[in-house]
């Protein structure tokens, strides 16, 4: 299943500029989820709705985010310090949506306020049809280890699905994860960046080059088609540094290859970096 960027309601509702390329989704890439993200159950809701109106297959509910602008506004991973708020915004959505409602969570505030088994059982008694467990802090933010124990915890307290996530660097990490925790399934995001084979179950070191040519291509091909080639240029730079790991190993080609606005150039450079 594939999930979008997590989503300000705020944004939903007032219909920000740059939410058209935030929302869009392939048929595809069914099942497909809306994620969002705020602190007032009423908005909260209007935006699940307005969302809810594009037919995705699922809303979920952010309750992890740790990002100081989200969580210290009590949104994303601040929320799990009011699970009153939890409840009333859970089962708003329940109520008032045909299609599942799932959310992600993370252990707690801190080491102080590990409440993920209350949560858990918020959620499901609320009528929530799935619960992803970033096995972190919000204090822990990426750092430190994910408590896999933890997701087993969730797993055993409750009768829905629950899904692992937090250090899954490779395939075999995920299955490791279910064999260790006994969760459902696995959520991978950041270790997807530049190696999208994650999900085929490859390891990036046997990705041959003529591979990874033509996935960059097919990448910054749907970049450019989404938000425009200049934009799109601009926002498949993290994504390359990562594709080109192991291949831009001095100041100069790094210099050369982000400096490029023509992906006709860019890519003449790669071919070269990657001897084709």
């Amino acid at each position: 299943m594939s999930y979008s960027e997590f989503l300000n309601a705020i944004d939903v509702t007032q219909k920000n500029p740059h939410l058209k390329g935030q929302i869009f989704f392939k048929e595809s890439e069914r099942p497909f989820a809306y994620q969002i993200y705020d602190d007032v159950p009423e908005r909260f809701l209007l935006a699940a709705i307005k969302l809810s109106e594009r037919h995705p297959d699922i809303i979920d509910i952010n309750l992890g985010c740790s990002s100081k602008n989200v969580s210290n506004r009590g949104a994303g991973a601040g929320l799990l310090k009011t699970p009153a708020k939890i409840a009333q915004i859970t089962s708003s959505l329940v109520s008032h949506l045909s299609m599942p409602i799932t959310a992600k969570i993370r252990l707690g505030w801190d080491n102080d306020s590990r409440n993920y088994l209350e949560v858990a059982h918020i959620l499901e008694d609320c009528g929530i049809s799935l619960i992803a467990v970033h096995a972190r802090t919000r204090r822990q933010e990426y750092s430190g280890s994910a408590d896999w124990n933890a997701i087993a915890e969730v797993k055993a307290a409750v009768s829905i699905p629950v899904l692992g996530n937090g250090d899954i660097l490779s395939y075999s990490d995920g299955l490791r994860m279910m064999d260790q925790t006994g969760c459902d399934g696995v959520l991978i995001g950041r270790a997807a960046i530049g190696n999208p084979w994650i999900f085929a179950g490859s390891d990036r070191s046997q990705v041959t080059p003529e591979e990874l040519f033509r996935v960059m291509h097919l990448h910054l091909a749907g970049m450019s088609s989404l938000y425009g080639e200049r934009i799109g240029m601009m926002m498949f730079r993290k994504h390359l540094a990562r594709y080109m790991s192991g291949y831009l190993t001095t100041p100069e080609i790094r210099r050369s290859i982000f400096s490029h606005t023509d992906p006709t150039l860019l890519f003449a450079d790669i071919k070269s970096l990657l001897h084709l």
